[in-house]
Parts: structure tokens; sequence; C-alpha cells
């Protein structure tokens, strides 16, 4: 759901407000260091009434108008209006109320087209006023609205995104332990628990905007385990991790498709074990992964894991990360670095 903009009605009508006092002031005082106000005569009093109609008409009634479904002639048609509900109020206030209350009027014997034409110059001014406050209102409103369209677009992306990391991640582990099954390992039950441990963290952890880090550790870790289990020895794969701060938080699965890719393309053994190493701070997070290139496997950066970091890395830290992926000695290295702050 979007939820209201911040340009409630009541900051609406606190704007309206602020704009009639600047205008009664620029009209009223004359000298603000001596405090000389300007006294309206009967026929100037009448010009601010049917100034303030004619403000409020075209305000609440034309605008809203002319623009659901805009077009040059209803603009047109819209200003027309107002300009003839100016010069109608203003004949009724100063020619028919002010004649039965004053015995004064303020046209003697009045030409219907210089009458009209007349007041086509003073009922500008209204007009004009009132296009643009509304006009800027409802910019103020657009761009609000374009940024919630903008939000819940990043947050569903962000919700397809972990929809498509979680069955990823069951489908290679799954396949690792039918495995291990369908050969009777011992690690078969263990692997199940470590199963079972990541599939918590799948199922609650990865629901929430930021974890702390610890957890993508922890989660790293079981992975890894899993991996051991399945491969029957340990001693492949070297995770090393500092964190300086205990509250460092992140989007879940940030660091694991690294760890992922590694073990899908790479080539791991003891005497060329793949290599992790975490290092963050409260200002700044380096991970590293790094692995021999295996001879019949490929490295790249693809696959759905991979593809989705790209994606959600650019959502929760544009121009505040960095992943480089290179190539040496036929050792590939993959680096992201994080601006936290």
């Amino acid at each position: 759901m979007l939820q209201p903009g911040t340009l409630t009605r009541t900051k609406e009508v606190m704007i309206h407000g602020i704009f009639w006092l600047l205008a009664a002031y620029f009209t009223f005082v004359k000298n603000p260091f001596h405090a000389q106000l300007y006294t309206p005569d009967l026929f100037y009093s009448t010009y601010v009434i049917a100034f303030a109609g004619t403000f409020y008409f075209h305000y609440l009634v034309v605008m809203k108008r002319v623009f659901r479904g805009f077009s040059w002639g209803k603009l047109l048609l819209g200003v027309l209006l107002s300009w003839l509900f100016f010069t109608g109020l203003r004949y009724l206030l100063e020619q028919v109320i002010t004649q039965l209350l004053y015995n004064r009027v303020n046209y003697t014997n009045p030409d219907l087209l210089n009458y009209l034409m007349d007041n086509l110059h003073y009922s500008s001014m209204p007009i004009i006023f009132s296009s643009f406050l509304w006009l800027g209102i409802w910019f103020i409103r657009l761009l609000e609205y374009n940024a919630a369209i903008l939000e819940e677009n990043k947050n569903t992306e962000i919700k397809f995104l972990k929809a498509q990391i979680n069955p990823h991640f069951v489908f290679n582990t799954l396949n690792n332990i039918y495995s291990m099954v369908y050969f009777q390992s011992e690690n078969s039950l263990p692997a199940i628990e470590k199963l079972s441990q990541v599939m918590r963290f799948t199922t609650y952890e990865s629901q929430k905007e930021k974890i702390n880090l610890q957890e993508e550790v922890n989660y790293i870790q079981a992975y890894i385990e899993l991996e051991q289990l399945r491969h029957q020895e340990t001693g492949f794969i070297q995770f090393s991790s500092h964190i300086g701060q205990a509250h460092i938080e992140i989007p879940p699965y940030v660091l694991s498709p690294l760890v992922e890719n590694a073990l899908k393309h790479g080539r791991a053994a003891a005497d060329s074990p793949i290599t992790i190493r975490l290092d963050a701070d409260h200002s700044r997070l380096l991970f590293q992964v790094a692995n021999d290139i295996g001879t019949q496997k490929k490295d790249k950066l693809g696959g759905i894991g991979l593809d989705n970091l790209k994606k959600r890395l650019a959502i929760y830290y544009p121009n505040r990360h960095q992943l480089t992926l290179t190539r040496e000695n036929n050792r590939f290295i993959a680096e992201l670095t994080i601006n936290l702050k």
C-alpha cells in the first residue's frame, strides 16, 4: 500500500494561511518600521472580497477539473469561467449590494463590454495567484507520489529477489543431502540438522529488512559445514572473520552468494583451499572470497544468486559499494566493499 504524502490537508491550509498573511502584509502595511497601515475604502473592500471569492472558485473548482484530463482548451475555458465569476461577483457587490446598503456604486452606468474588459485586468491577479499556488501544491504531491511509487517498486523487487534466493539455496542443498542419503553416508543426519538450522534463517531472518552481520556469518558457516559434510572432509574452505563492532546490520543474503559461487564454480581441495575473509567495522565492510579455477569449471558472475546480489546491492547501497571480480594466476577473487555510513 502506498503511504499518504507528508503534505496533508492541514499543511495545505497552513500554506494558504501563510499566503494570505503575506498578501495582507504587502497590501496594507505601508511602513513596517512605523506601523503605518493602509485603510481600505468601501470599494477596495469589495474588490478584496471578489478577489478572495474568485481565488477559491478557481482553486477549488476550476483547477481541479482542468487537470482531470488536461487540455489547453479546458484551461482556456476554466480561465474564462473564473473571469466571468469575478466580474459577476464584483458587479453584485459594487453595483447591487452597495447600492442597497450605502446608495453608492463603483461604476456609473457601465457599458457591458467596457465593464467586462476592465474586469479582465482586475481578475487576472486572483486567477494567476490561485493557479500558481494550486500548481505548487499539486507538484509537491506529485513528487511525493512518485517517491512512494519508487519505494513501493523497490520493496516489491526486493521481495521478488528474496523469493528467488531461497529456492535456489534449498535446491542446491537438497541435492547435496540426496547424494549423501543415496550413498548411505553417516553424515546424512548431521546434514539434515544443519539444513534445519539454515532453513530457520531463511524462514525468519530473510524476511527482515536488515539483520545483524553475525547472523549472516552464522548462515555462511552452516552452509560451509553442509558442504564439508557432503565432501566428507575438512580444510578445503578457510573462513576468517573480524567484526570490530557488535551491532553492524546488513540486508540478508548480501555475502553468501559469493561463497555459493566459489563452491559451485571453483576448485576446492586441502592443498588449494577456498579462502573467505571478512573484515567489518562501523563504517566499512570488506568481504573477499578466493578460489582456484577448476580445470573443467568456469568461474563467472552469473546464476540466480549473484545476479540477485548485484541488483540488491544497487538498491540497498547505491554508489556505496564496489564488487570486483579478478583472475590472477588461475585464482579467482571476488571482493565486495560496502561503505556502511
